[in-house]
């Protein structure tokens, strides 16, 4: 079966202010690498629109309702200093969720292998009844939900390795033991949480930081010893990954050191889990990376592995 692979120029509409790191021009960048020939085996579709009360599925219906009128006419709302929303944003970040949503029906139905989401705004900063941090909606949030109430899924396996620590998708499953959270990140860092210490009501949440001036060697080792035991254990029905490419040595908006080579190898061992647990469902949600080579390489990287599963 093909990796399913969702990309959409509507993507490109979520406008942000001049200097703003989370740009148009990241989707471009992937593109460019994926439109490559090693990639013509990739099953391509255009982004599906999800209906705004989809939202609804991680957060609470006042938030939703906030977002949903938050839209400008012209110029930009912002939520915070970081997280404005422009025009078209709005349109834009439901087809990030439709699309999450369509990516784990294809995969759940055994339509596809697996799928990777090459969409904007990222989600994972998005908490229950807050937009920040670049984030409206949590996208993965929302999908996991899905693939629990459209497809019965019991449990759903999370991992997430943005350098920035996903506090949202944590603030929402914090009391939920039918969702694992497992996180490696940049500490201290924005958004602050991501401690060790922070387990949730059902030690259902694996909080793994990650030291400025980390690379390869050291993020290998802790998921080898604290994150991938916990996945295996877990057994889940499906495994989402909050693909954040940030960590990347070029990226200017942290510090650690990974390069292309160790997302592909983190991308191999959770398939390796997923082939033995979860008949190989994986699905693979965009949120950072904000160097432009480092995070075309990355991606190419992790989708090139994803299609050899």
């Amino acid at each position: 079966m093909p990796t399913l692979l969702i990309e959409d120029p509507i993507f490109q509409r979520h406008v942000m202010p001049e200097g703003h790191p989370e740009r148009p021009a990241r989707l471009q960048a992937i593109a460019q690498v994926l439109g490559q020939e090693g990639f013509a085996a990739l099953k391509r579709e255009s982004a599906t629109r999800a209906d705004p009360r989809a939202a609804e599925l991680a957060h609470p219906a006042r938030h939703v309702t906030r977002v949903l009128t938050a839209a400008p006419s012209d110029d930009f709302h912002f939520f915070d200093a970081d997280t404005p929303m422009s025009p078209e944003s709005l349109e834009v970040a439901l087809h990030a969720l439709g699309s999450a949503m369509r990516a784990v029906d294809a995969v759940m139905t055994g339509e596809v292998a697996n799928a990777f989401v090459a969409a904007r705004p990222p989600g994972h900063h998005a908490e229950k009844e807050t937009a920040m941090g670049f984030c409206f909606f949590n996208n993965i949030a929302v999908a996991a939900r899905h693939a629990q109430q459209a497809h019965r899924a019991e449990r759903v396996a999370i991992l997430d390795w943005d350098v920035h620590h996903g506090n949202g998708t944590q603030d929402i499953f914090w009391n939920d033991k039918s969702v694992l959270f497992c996180s490696t990140h940049e500490m201290p860092l924005y958004p602050g949480t991501g401690a060790a210490r922070e387990q949730g009501e059902h030690n259902t949440i694996v909080n793994v930081p990650l030291s400025a001036g980390d690379d390869g060697r050291v993020f290998k080792e802790h998921l080898r010893d604290a994150i991938l035991p916990r996945l295996r254990a877990f057994s889940p029905d499906l495994i989402l990954i909050s693909a954040g490419f940030d960590a990347h040595v070029r990226d200017p908006l942290a510090n650690i050191r990974l390069t292309e080579q160790d997302f592909a190898w983190a991308t191999e061992a959770v398939m390796e889990i997923a082939a033995i647990k979860c008949r190989g469902r994986v699905v693979s949600l965009l949120e950072g990376g904000y160097d432009l080579q480092g995070l075309a390489f990355s991606v190419g990287a992790h989708v090139n592995m994803l299609m050899k599963g």
